[in-house]
């Protein structure tokens, strides 16, 4: 089991670094590889985020490539190890602890339903925020890392997302870029970095890793063979533009597991555990937030160790708020109602879910969320030009 190491190992440390480089201030302590000072007067500040990509991943499948040549170190994400709590520490320099978004299906009371955070809709589907008159940016009450910079920044990030209500809520200072492909992606960044010699900040996203990763395995041949394409596109950019006292620091919000059929656990076939919940598993298949019925929490926990043990733990979940598993200092205040009574941390590649009736049954065999070494630990690379 690995932990976050919010202490000054962590990428919220990352982004204390950067915040205080760029004239901003974190509760956080600032990154122990990467000092403010050493990146403080540079021009030109990149973070590029690469969906998905494990430190161990990159040292199995490209240990000469340009990433693990011009390696800082390796960094933890957060708990729980996914987009939905990572790329929020990236947008806000704060840590799932304030920010209070715990995974792809967050509970949120005020609204009364499992949220889909990221699409911003209920889980069983509908409308999203905007479309059911919700502000994201007043939901969230979170203020972006561009507001909290002292230079102009930009987000350049694929154009499915760029401009929807959740990316708005959090990218709000900064001015937003949508690309189509990785070339693009490449091409708009060198295109703001030669427009004027002015410092500025810019945060790129890549998602496609992640996304193959899902849909055939991170350890596919076609998943490690667009880790090089990366690693090309990302050579050639810095070709375009040397000269420009630009700093790239390229990392990752969480890793992957390959999961297997035998590992998969429906709840459909666990009928007992599934009526005593109040509602479906919220957070991600390999950490998933259990809201028990009153009176059956002894029963549930039991079950759990008598019948999945070699599959799962079963945590209170306030024991790893105690543990300090979701950031340090104080919390969100809805951060407590929002992971549930039991927490159900999964063993080697293990994952469980529950479909509502209108989910079509489908498999994703690259899962993350958990406290694996594969899931936790990301890489850190550094690049002039």
């Amino acid at each position: 089991m690995h932990t976050p190491d919010y202490q000054g190992g962590s990428i919220v440390n990352l982004m204390a670094s950067i915040l205080a480089a760029r004239g901003g201030r974190s509760a956080y302590p600032p990154l122990r590889l990467l000092p403010p000072e050493e990146i403080g007067a540079v021009t030109n500040l990149v973070l590029l985020v690469i969906d998905g990509l494990g430190a161990d991943y990159l040292a199995r499948h490209s240990p000469a490539g340009p990433l693990a040549r011009h390696a800082l170190g390796t960094i933890t994400s957060v708990f729980p190890s996914t987009t939905a709590a990572a790329i929020p520490c990236f947008l806000t320099g704060d840590a799932p602890q304030q920010h209070g978004i715990t995974g792809w299906y967050t509970w949120l009371r005020e609204l009364g339903c499992i949220l889909t955070v990221l699409p911003g809709c209920p889980r069983y589907g509908g409308a999203s925020y905007r479309q059911a008159g919700i502000d994201p940016a007043r939901l969230f009450g979170l203020v972006p890392v561009f507001q909290r910079i002292d230079t102009p920044s930009v987000v350049v990030a694929p154009s499915s997302i760029a401009r929807s209500d959740f990316n708005l809520a959090l990218t709000g200072g900064a001015r937003v870029l949508p690309f189509e492909s990785l070339g693009g992606m490449f091409r708009a960044t060198a295109t703001i970095l030669r427009e004027d010699r002015r410092p500025k900040y810019l945060y790129l996203y890549w998602p496609r890793l992640d996304t193959l990763g899902h849909q055939l395995g991170i350890e596919a041949p076609a998943t490690v063979k667009h880790l090089q394409q990366v690693e090309q596109a990302l050579t050639d950019f810095l070709v375009q533009v040397a000269g420009t006292d630009t700093l790239v620091l390229v990392t990752a919000d969480h890793g992957q597991v390959d999961t297997a059929a035998a590992g998969r656990l429906d709840l459909a076939e666990h009928p007992s555990l599934a009526r005593a919940l109040v509602m479906p598993p919220c957070g991600e298949p390999r950490a998933a937030f259990c809201y028990v019925r009153p009176g059956r929490l002894d029963a549930f926990r039991d079950y759990c160790r008598s019948h999945l043990a070699e599959h799962l733990d079963v945590v209170p979940s306030e024991d790893l708020l105690a543990e300090g598993l979701f950031g340090l200092g104080e919390a969100n205040p809805r951060l407590a109602e929002r992971i549930g009574d039991l927490t159900l941390l999964m063993r080697g590649s293990n994952v469980v879910f529950e479909r509502l009736p209108s989910e079509a049954p489908h498999v994703q065999i690259g899962a993350h969320g958990g406290l694996s070494r594969a899931e936790m630990l990301v890489p850190l690379s550094r690049f002039r030009a």
